[in-house]
């Protein structure tokens, strides 16, 4: 049979041959492409492949947090100032919560219940932009969480989280502090010593899938470091007893507010330091600055007549007086550069002990006048005037001692007895450790410390004993502070009573009322500062007033201590016509 040929096309066009070149192109171009998706995979494959395995990750791996356990604060004693329990918080994503489904959206009416949260809050907060993630309250109570879990609801989960309690509550806020929901110290010694107390957390690497859940882990666990336990000098015995002592005194006096402060004279350890009114630091609701403040280290007044021993110290040391020099007070008003000074009564002719025990302002600034001004304000500065307290601890203030060749005549009078610089209330309980402790400035410290402290020389330990025997007077009958007295045990210290400045003026009815002292006098063991702000019940005298708050506290404080009494009867308390000097 014959073979026939066979006419694919009739078109001209396509019966026309091809150009070489033509082929040639397209074979080089496909090369090319081909070359290209090479040197691409290539890339993402060899070169660059960790960037592109950091993408991939990052949508089914994550880095769980593990938390590290805050260490404690506990007191002197060992007990418990701030622990940390758990407390889980309540997270949701939700994009993954059927709310169409009846019996969800039961759920989720028990768990608004559950969390005490208003149902249109917690439907705003699952309402919310971010799909993927929110917060619905951080750190419930454990028995909370396990019932929230219970529940099983896709979509809510639950995340191990701790917070922080106080079992001392409102007696011992100012010294510990608190913490915020990130568990980052805010205040006091949670603030202090956040890093040591924080701890450092762990992490683990896990897989997850779309709902969140955990499918594997990978990687090494990296467990967390714990946080230090910081041990205080603060005994929680006597801090709660000042802090009681402290609360009546303001609330019977109708005062403002009040503080107190116990220093330990040997070791130089803060045993109390409280303020009122004060806060429950793990319930701060309705927390406010005034709560907040904590006076005895951040609130600076002009301390008055406690000024007046240590004017008189520095005298003594300097050798312009002793304790039987004789000055002449007469007639109860003294007039310097325009300005009168006066004392509340004509005392006459006084020694120089006469003048503590009276608190005579005449008196103390005729002894200023036998001091330099220089002479004065170097002892004020050894003494931690007009300095920032050396102490670990936020928030403590500098107070003002102005430069010594600014002082005026007047104004060198008027800082014999407490006028013109100020101080906190802790700088004054410091400064007395000088004649507590022979003569020597003791640092002082909120940490726990049974090592007898070494001080700064400031005066002799003779002069120290004389003043610390005027201070016996002054606190004794004849003297401004007889309500300091306590059964079993010697005391000596100066009341002060100061005006309160209001702008560039002082308030004629508005005064700070103060008692500083210590106890036993012959070997001190403890000093004790109290401050009570503007008392409105009618007495206002620091004598009056701070004076039976001294004398409650020394008194506990000492036994608990178990100090030996050094007197054998009760001393006689004088309560009528007790004289005070501003």
């Amino acid at each position: 049979m014959p073979r026939r040929s066979v006419q694919y096309t009739t078109s001209p066009l396509l019966a026309s041959k091809t150009p070489v070149w033509r082929s040639k192109f397209i074979v080089a171009g496909v090369a090319i492409g081909f070359l290209a998706l090479a040197g691409r995979a290539a890339y993402v494959q060899v070169l660059n492949n960790a960037f592109f395995q950091r993408q991939g990750e990052v949508r089914y791996a994550r880095t769980l947090e593990l938390p590290a356990n805050r260490g404690r604060i506990l007191d002197r004693n060992g007990l418990i100032l701030a622990s940390s329990v758990i407390a889980p918080s309540v997270w949701a994503i939700p994009e993954d919560i059927e709310r169409d489904d009846p019996e969800v959206r039961a759920k989720l009416k028990q768990v608004a219940k559950l969390l005490g949260m208003a149902q249109k809050d917690f439907d705003k907060k699952l309402a919310d932009e971010d799909k993927t993630f929110v917060w619905i309250q951080r750190q419930v109570d454990e028995p909370i969480a396990k019932q929230i879990a219970a529940l099983n609801i896709d979509g809510i989960y639950l995340r191990k989280e701790y917070k922080r309690q106080y079992p001392e509550g409102e007696a011992a806020a100012h010294v510990v502090g608190f913490t915020n929901v990130e568990d980052h110290g805010q205040e006091g010694i949670e603030l202090a010593f956040d890093k040591d107390l924080a701890g450092k957390p762990g992490s683990r690497r896990v897989i997850k899938d779309r709902l969140g859940r955990v499918v594997e882990a990978v990687g090494d666990t990296i467990p967390p470091v714990d946080g230090k336990d910081i041990q205080l000098s603060i005994d929680s015995k006597v801090q709660f007893f000042a802090y009681q002592k402290l609360r009546d005194a303001v609330t019977t006096n109708k005062a403002k507010a009040g503080s107190v402060v116990v220093l330990d004279s040997i070791t130089g350890e803060v045993l109390a330091l409280a303020n009122y009114p004060s806060y429950v630091p793990d319930k701060r609701q309705n927390l406010t600055g005034e709560m907040l403040r904590n006076r005895a280290l951040t609130d600076t007044f002009e301390p008055g007549s406690t000024m007046k021993p240590i004017t008189i110290a520095t005298a003594l040391e300097l050798k312009r007086v002793t304790p039987q020099t004789l000055i002449d007070t007469s007639p109860g008003r003294l007039t310097i550069t325009g300005s009168t000074i006066s004392d509340t009564h004509n005392y006459g002719t006084l020694t120089v002990e006469g003048v503590i025990q009276k608190s005579s302002n005449i008196g103390a600034t005729k002894v200023s006048q036998k001091l330099a001004p220089r002479e004065m304000w170097e002892s004020f500065s050894s003494l931690g005037f007009g300095q920032k307290p050396q102490l670990t601890f936020p928030g403590a203030v500098t107070g003002r001692l102005r430069p010594w060749k600014s002082w005026r005549p007047i104004e060198q009078a008027t800082m014999s007895y407490g006028y013109g610089l100020s101080a906190s209330l802790f700088q004054m309980a410091h400064s007395y450790t000088a004649f507590a402790h022979d003569g020597s400035l003791i640092p002082a410290t909120m940490l726990k410390s049974d090592v007898p402290a070494v001080g700064v020389k400031v005066f002799s330990a003779e002069n120290a004993k004389a003043v610390r025997r005027m201070l016996q007077m002054a606190a004794g009958p004849g003297g401004t502070g007889p309500l300091a007295q306590t059964i079993g045990y010697s005391v000596g210290g100066k009341s002060g009573t100061a005006h309160k400045q209001v702008g560039k003026g002082y308030a004629s009815n508005k005064y700070r009322s103060w008692f500083t002292g210590m106890a036993p006098i012959e070997k001190p063991r403890i000093i004790v500062a109290v401050m009570l702000d503007e008392p409105t019940a009618g007495s206002y005298f620091g004598g009056i007033v701070a004076a039976p708050v001294f004398s409650e506290v020394v008194q506990q404080t000492l036994r608990m201590m178990n100090v030996a009494p050094d007197l054998a009867v009760k001393p006689a308390v004088v309560s009528k016509g007790v004289e005070e000097s501003f």
